[in-house]
């Protein structure tokens, strides 16, 4: 694994991303006419989804404040996409200024831009990794470089188990990650599910992506949080975790469960 420099052999521009495609859904432009093809087709299948995104999006920025908040003072996620102002590293920093942050992700699209962003940040950094390998994802020297496994950490897992499927084993994936931090450590966590309605259209659209979208009902999700203890007011929609104002309209639709949860000693 390699966190600086690829081929442009290395990109994959023949299949619409997962990256790409949720950049292009928040209103982003870091991606092709491919993606962007398919994000409408999931707009036409899920109707919610541009309100889904945002409000995953609106999640994950109160969950750092809140891991912040609590003593974290480091934060490693995996799947982080195309960066989308506000960052992680922002959030983090509005609330203490010198919260490391380690991105991973496994487009090398996302390690070009994130590492333009971050060029003159010594407390964040880029690896280029794939969760389908977490204990390569761990030993990656950039990681290593920001991520004191001897502290507690904040782990993201934001929109990104939901593009492994059972064979990969995502319960293990997440095992894994899990018995390498210590007590005190955070697991954020979202996932796409189809609880709320039938989104067979919208799952079809990723069988020709780069991953597939593998929804999951609540108490699957919930199973990723073995080992931690989750917070108040557990797994829920994502705009009904802790929200800071009244969430949007349709927010009763939005097929994203999120929860924050603490690794106890």
């Amino acid at each position: 694994m390699t966190h600086r420099g690829f081929r442009a052999g290395d990109i994959d521009t023949s299949k619409p991303h997962p990256a790409r495609i949720y950049d292009y859904l928040l209103g982003g432009k870091n991606n092709y006419e491919l993606d962007r093809e398919a994000g409408d087709q999931l707009v036409d299948a899920a109707p919610e989804v541009r309100v889904g995104v945002q409000a995953n999006r609106a999640f994950l920025r109160r969950a750092v404040r809140y891991v912040v908040s609590s003593g974290v003072r480091q934060i490693l996620d995996i799947g982080t996409g195309l960066p989308t102002s506000p960052n992680v590293h922002e959030t983090a920093h509005e609330v203490v200024p010198d919260v490391r942050v380690a991105y991973v992700d496994n487009d090398p699209i996302v390690n070009t831009y994130a590492n333009a962003l971050l060029s003159d940040s010594g407390a964040t950094g880029v690896a280029l990794g794939d969760l389908r390998e977490p204990a390569a994802v761990l030993d990656d020297p950039e990681v290593r470089r920001l991520i004191d496994f001897d502290q507690p950490v904040g782990l993201l897992l934001i929109a990104v188990l939901h593009f492994l499927t059972d064979a990969e084993d995502p319960a293990g994936v997440v095992a894994t990650l899990r018995d390498a931090l210590p007590a005190g450590s955070f697991l954020v966590l979202s996932h796409a599910t189809g609880d709320f309605a039938d989104r067979s259209e919208a799952q079809a659209v990723y069988t020709r992506a780069t991953a597939t979208l593998n929804l999951r009902p609540h108490s699957e999700v919930e199973r990723f949080f073995d080992g931690f203890e989750l917070v108040g007011p557990g797994l829920v929609q994502v705009p009904f975790w802790r929200p800071d104002a009244t969430p949007p309209e349709g927010s009763e639709e939005i097929g994203f469960y999120g929860g924050v949860a603490r690794k106890a000693g």
